[in-house]
């Protein structure tokens, strides 16, 4: 997209060489190549559209083309998840083992109670006992209802089903969440006992739960889950890491089933409906400030906000309120979570830029506590003596400190900018 912006107008040349690099972002990726190649016959006519080419602003006509291209491979608005007429509702968790898919049983579950549904774990893996176990303890440190499966039914699993079934009506557990079997690789033998599974639990859903992370082992473990067993949707785990949405993009078009969920992260609450046009926001680096303001919403004390941004606009922002925003961060989720749904550019350009880490945050605090509060609320009397008393007392060394110091002016120098002033006052009040 650079490219394109620097080019005075777009030509077949410039815009062959565009869809080339763009060809390559989305396999580096890890796109499959053949979604990258009809992408991108989709693509080529709308840009090369005369209506494109005499605009005033051809590059950025390209950019939402594209994006809306990506929105439209997702499925345009987000998908809910099916319940039945009649409770119980099923459903049935499928995937490779190490994908994430126990863990999401809990996370799912976690979602429903918010939801005030009354949800029932279960795992139906009767060939390995660690399999309840593992559903158990995480269905304990969530407080979720959990039903263990006696080792006697794994000989007559329509009976054991059975049992779940008169257990979930006589106690009004809706939904059931079915974790099942799950192997390090695909073989014929765990198709089988997922197939006679689905047939004896008629489940509303079949979710399979995709590792972001592994890319096209994920997509071809996905293609596979659909031809033997049947899919209905697809929760993608880890998208918390490097992993920007290649395999979201791949898994979309290969098995044509929805996302429904994305997993970001570890805890129970890093769950989240997933929601095509903010994926293609994220992909194309436009940022997901959306899903951030919902987040923001949840765990933000409102009248301590509208005082911060207060702050922010008449530039009294100091170390201290920078303590308080880093205490209110961690509530929200790890740092880098944070700054994958920030844009790339604008007022945020430099910020998106900062070396952060969680590790790294935890250190910036413990130097903040070490300061007096004269210090605080007016970093810029930090002189070299109080640098070195400030170092001793965090156990941090001196150049941390500068580095705090550095990046803090350095937020302090973006809170000026007219359009950051701008955005703060044109957000509508949180009470």
């Amino acid at each position: 997209m650079k490219f394109l912006r620097g080019e005075g107008k777009i030509t077949e040349k410039n815009m062959t060489e565009a869809l080339r690099m763009m060809r390559l972002a989305f396999l580096e990726a890890d796109v499959n190549y053949k979604v990258v190649k009809d992408f991108e016959e989709k693509i080529k006519p709308k840009a090369m559209n005369e209506k494109v080419l005499l605009s005033l602003s051809p590059a950025q006509q390209v950019i939402k083309i594209i994006r809306e291209e990506l929105t439209a491979l997702f499925g345009h608005e987000e998908k809910k998840l099916i319940f039945s007429s009649t409770p119980p509702t099923i459903f049935m968790i499928v995937g490779l083992q190490g994908s994430g898919k126990t863990t999401t049983c809990g996370k799912l579950g976690k979602w429903m109670l918010k939801s005030r549904k009354k949800p029932l774990l279960v795992s139906f893996d009767l060939k390995r006992p660690a399999a309840q176990d593992q559903l158990r303890m995480i269905s304990e440190s969530l407080k979720l209802p959990f039903f263990a499966l006696d080792k006697k039914w794994a000989a007559n699993p329509q009976k054991a089903y059975g049992e779940v079934e008169k257990f979930a009506k006589s106690h009004g557990n809706n939904p059931l969440i079915v974790d099942t079997a799950g192997r390090l690789h695909v073989d014929d033998e765990l198709m089988e006992e997922l197939c006679m599974v689905k047939d004896i639990l008629q489940p509303a859903e079949v979710i399979y739960v995709g590792d972001a992370m592994t890319g096209q082992d994920a997509v071809k473990s996905a293609q596979i889950f659909e031809e033997k067993v049947g899919l209905t949707s697809v929760i993608l785990t880890k998208l918390d890491g490097d992993a920007r949405g290649g395999a979201a993009l791949s898994i979309v078009s290969i098995t044509g089933k929805p996302i429904k969920f994305i997993g970001i992260g570890e805890k129970a609450e890093h769950l989240e409906v997933f929601h095509p046009d903010r994926m293609a926001s994220r992909i194309l680096g436009m940022g997901d400030v959306i899903s951030l303001i919902e987040k923001a919403e949840e765990e933000t004390d409102h009248k301590e906000a509208e005082e911060m941004a207060r702050k922010m606009i008449k530039e009294d922002f100091s170390l201290a309120d920078f303590q308080k925003q880093i205490q209110q961060l961690k509530k929200m989720g790890s740092f880098s979570q944070l700054m994958s749904h920030l844009p790339k550019g604008g007022p945020f350009k430099n910020l998106s830029q900062t070396d952060m880490d969680d590790s790294k945050i935890v250190r910036f605090e413990a130097i903040i506590n070490s300061m007096t509060e004269i210090e605080r609320n007016n970093p810029k009397i930090i002189n070299g003596s109080r640098r070195v008393r400030i170092s001793k007392g965090s156990g941090r060394p001196v150049s941390e400190i500068n580095q705090l110091l550095k990046q803090f002016f350095e937020m302090k120098k973006m809170m000026k900018k007219p359009q950051f002033k701008k955005m703060l006052s044109s957000l509508p009040p949180t009470h």
